[in-house]
């Protein structure tokens, strides 16, 4: 099989620049990096360091300076804006921090909108077993004022996983959760890479977040610095701490 097709997504020379002359910033300064299927990728680094940029790029929310960025064998960077649209809708998922769910629509509707949206129908098999792992089955019909910042979060989970998307991108996923309750999502991410097949990468600033992870990547000042599989909250720290030196 080919480095093309066991990568779900993939930058070669990833360049990002913003502004120009003096306030000129190299975001991203040629970063070639493969996101394998089937692997939950956490990217770390220093504030500033271009980890979110490299997400953002890498899902086509930003197009980058030069190189090249791959979902699939697909090159995001020969694609219109149209067709860039549709490839994200169709294939890439989306978890923010601020759950950017629809107050006015249920659990249920919540996780369904991308299909919906698409004109698809969920597969009932498929969503049941995204219901079950996110451990929704008994809140779908509440709309989100009823739900707690950790079900919240569980219902973005679970609409990322709905349309069985070929890389679901994830950012600070539990930023805005307690410690118990990031937790818990993590668990559920890490299962569905496990027992789901997904793939999911994941910007995070803190260690034990990067440990549920089995790889982590490592930016600073734009240059990928460290890559660590495997990874422990002790041994994310200690690279952590080396960046910082």
């Amino acid at each position: 099989m080919t480095a093309t097709l066991t990568a779900a997504a993939r930058t070669e020379n990833a360049r990002k620049v913003y502004g120009e002359g003096a306030t000129q910033v190299v975001a991203l300064d040629d970063v070639t990096v493969q996101f394998a299927a089937g692997e939950f990728t956490a990217i770390m680094g220093p504030s500033g360091s271009g980890k979110s940029t490299l997400m953002h790029c890498a899902a086509g929310l930003d197009t980058l300076t030069s190189g090249r960025v791959f979902i699939g064998d697909t090159d995001l960077t020969t694609l219109d804006d149209k067709r860039l649209t549709l490839l994200r809708r169709e294939n890439v998922g989306f978890i923010f921090q601020a759950f950017n769910l629809v107050p006015t629509l249920t659990a249920l509707e919540n996780i369904t909108l991308p299909l919906a949206l698409a004109g698809r129908k969920p597969d009932d098999s498929w969503l049941q077993t995204v219901i079950d792992t996110v451990g929704l089955a008994n809140r779908l019909e509440h709309r989100p004022s009823e739900l707690s910042g950790g079900q919240q979060q569980r219902v973005a989970v679970g609409r990322a996983l709905a349309s069985q998307p070929q890389i679901v991108f994830a950012d600070e996923p539990t930023g805005n959760l307690d410690s118990r309750a990031g937790a818990e999502i993590l668990s559920f991410m890490r299962r569905a890479v496990r027992e789901l097949g997904q793939t999911i990468v994941m910007v995070t600033h803190d260690p034990v977040s990067a440990s549920y992870a089995s790889r982590v990547i490592f930016l600073n000042d734009g240059q990928i610095v460290d890559d660590l599989v495997d990874p422990t909250p002790e041994s994310v720290l200690d690279r952590m701490k080396k960046l910082g030196d």
